[in-house]
């Protein structure tokens, strides 16, 4: 039934477009996103409102991946926030910093920092938005899972003294969804162009531990729905299997759903009657575990 339910939102024909877009830095054209194409553009939020009638007053922030190398803005960020928007949640699309194979565009810190300034950011428009900011939380596919799951494990708490509006914001995500996840960073299934673009080629042994997310985890880490594919060879599941471990280990709430077939970067799977009962899961992973 619930496949059935999954596979019919899937097909609706949805006509949401951007609401909204917001730079991540008012005054710095400097920082551009760049990476393997080139994008002459800086750090955006793109901001998809949620249909007055169905609006539920949660938000999901969209890490779409491509290797920190590129943006698959299509199928992992404008599909997903049309699909969320008709399930009433406000959706917003991020556009963060990338590198290239020459190194010449952005490292590790700039894509986690513009992960938590998108997270503060958006909780600091929830007012004007009609969300909660308790219940905003983050969706990332590949090496976009992995810099949402940065965003889950790497938590920046509310200033005491805030110096902007930003600051008065704790950076943690209400949920995470993680997709076919880059985790690890040091291990042997690890994806190497993702390490590569984020750490560089030169990055030593510990701080390719420290940005192995299943070794952030701990019982601040948030709700978080893994998938992934058994017969993934460009991220292995391996990787969704060492970060809920690790959520098992710390006793946070998880779900991991492995399918047996799918391979890597499919998105919602639109034409697959298995793998597109993925997003269907997730609502209702979110009605009856995160917000019951």
């Amino acid at each position: 039934m619930k496949h059935s339910i999954a596979a019919a939102l899937l097909m609706m024909t949805i006509t949401a477009s951007a609401q909204e877009r917001i730079d991540l830095y008012p005054g710095q054209p400097e920082l551009q996103i760049a990476g393997g194409r080139k994008v002459a553009d800086v750090p955006h939020i793109d901001y998809y409102k949620a249909p007055a009638d169905k609006k539920n007053g949660a938000g999901i922030l969209i890490c779409p991946g491509g290797g920190y190398t590129h943006l698959a803005t299509g199928h992992e960020g404008k599909d997903i926030a049309e699909f969320f928007n008709a399930q009433g949640y406000d959706a917003i699309v991020l556009h963060y910093r990338l590198n290239d194979s020459e190194q010449k565009g952005s490292r590790f810190p700039a894509q986690y920092n513009d992960v938590t300034n998108a997270m503060r950011l958006v909780k600091s428009k929830a007012a004007s938005w009609q969300i909660n900011p308790d219940k905003i939380g983050v969706i990332g596919f590949s090496a976009g899972g992995h810099l949402a799951s940065t965003l889950a494990t790497m938590i920046i708490p509310a200033s005491q003294q805030p110096k902007n509006e930003l600051e008065k914001w704790s950076s943690r995500p209400a949920f995470a969804i993680l997709i076919y996840p880059v985790i690890s960073m040091s291990a042997s299934y690890m994806h190497k162009g993702s390490m590569l673009n984020l750490l560089g080629p030169d990055a030593s042994a510990a701080m390719k531990d420290s940005l192995s997310t299943d070794k952030r985890v701990t019982a601040q880490t948030p709700p978080t729905m893994l998938v992934h594919s058994t017969d993934d060879k460009t991220v292995p599941v391996e990787n969704s299997l060492s970060f809920y471990s690790a959520l098992k280990a710390h006793k946070v709430s998880a779900s991991l759903h492995v399918y047996d077939h799918g391979g890597h970067g499919y998105g919602m799977a639109p034409k697959d009657a298995v793998l597109n009962s993925w997003p269907g899961l997730c609502i209702s992973w979110l009605k009856d575990v995160v917000f019951k």
